[in-house]
């Protein structure tokens, strides 16, 4: 019989005559239980809808999230969304034959225990961990210490958005909808709350600040900053043009410019 330690935390959840109780995360109540089968896990899983699973996840591990982001500064919302979509809040492949809940492969350097799983490819290679506590910790360590993912760390710790596209943008996973569903989730379940904040980021304008600072990194790293112009509030092409002895003419067909608006943050080139 196997012994499936993913979960070893569970609820008293037949609290009414109609089946399972939608839990907020603020309940955090979980009871424990050892040595489950594989027919009792499926059961459990089976007894309540998808939603339901979702709240039973987070309620039994957003501490262990909020305690990782006090170690290591990664959002305890993130951690619960990517543990979410990564594990199918628990009940996925992975995360009941290996308690790993967030896809990590085993990548080169790896001396713990492995499990193959179809993914990308077939038969990959990924990480098994004791118990989801391990694949916590791990999934924080691996963030931490890879310099992809080091730019995410300088952004504030409840900055969901920005971590969400960080992720994607550096290759975390190949679904082109990654980020988007990490901030769904995060806004759904209000996940953001486990961050300290009292209220959801404003969507638009965390991306409108991510993409303007995304454009003023890529100038400060050019060796050639005369060669190129970042516009600011009251610019107009005639007004540039003036202050950099440029002509608009050439403004306009150097930066393929269609029509005469500008947008705050945009790099115009020069040369």
């Amino acid at each position: 019989m196997r012994n499936y330690k993913p979960l070893i935390f569970i609820f008293l959840f037949f609290l009414s005559s109609c089946g399972v109780k939608k839990l907020s995360y603020k309940d955090n109540n979980p009871k424990k239980i050892k040595n489950k089968s594989s027919k009792s896990v499926n059961r459990f899983f089976k007894s309540m809808t998808s939603e339901e699973r979702t709240h039973w996840y987070v309620n039994t591990y957003s501490q262990i999230a909020i305690n990782e982001m006090k170690k290591f500064g990664i959002p305890a919302s993130i951690t619960m969304a990517q543990g979410i979509l990564e594990s199918s809040s628990g009940n996925g492949g992975l995360a009941l034959k290996s308690n790993n809940h967030f896809g990590i492969k085993c990548h080169t350097g790896w001396k713990g225990k492995k499990v193959y799983h179809d993914d990308d490819a077939r038969g990959e290679c990924f990480r098994k961990y004791k118990n989801p506590e391990k694949s916590y910790r791990d999934h924080s360590i691996f963030l931490k210490t890879r310099d992809r993912y080091s730019s995410l760390f300088k952004l504030r710790r409840n900055n969901y958005v920005g971590w969400s596209i960080g992720l994607k943008k550096a290759g975390y996973a190949t679904d082109p909808a990654y980020a988007d569903k990490l901030i769904s989730l995060i806004e759904r379940y209000e996940l953001w709350k486990l961050d300290g904040s009292k209220k959801p980021l404003n969507f638009r304008k965390e991306k409108k600040n991510i993409k303007k600072n995304n454009s003023i990194s890529k100038i400060k790293e050019s060796k050639n900053l005369e060669d190129v112009y970042i516009v600011k509030k009251g610019d107009t092409l005639y007004s540039i043009s003036k202050k950099l002895g440029i002509s608009v003419k050439n403004l306009v067909n150097i930066n393929n410019i269609s029509g005469n608006s500008l947008n705050i943050g945009q790099v115009l080139k020069l040369k």
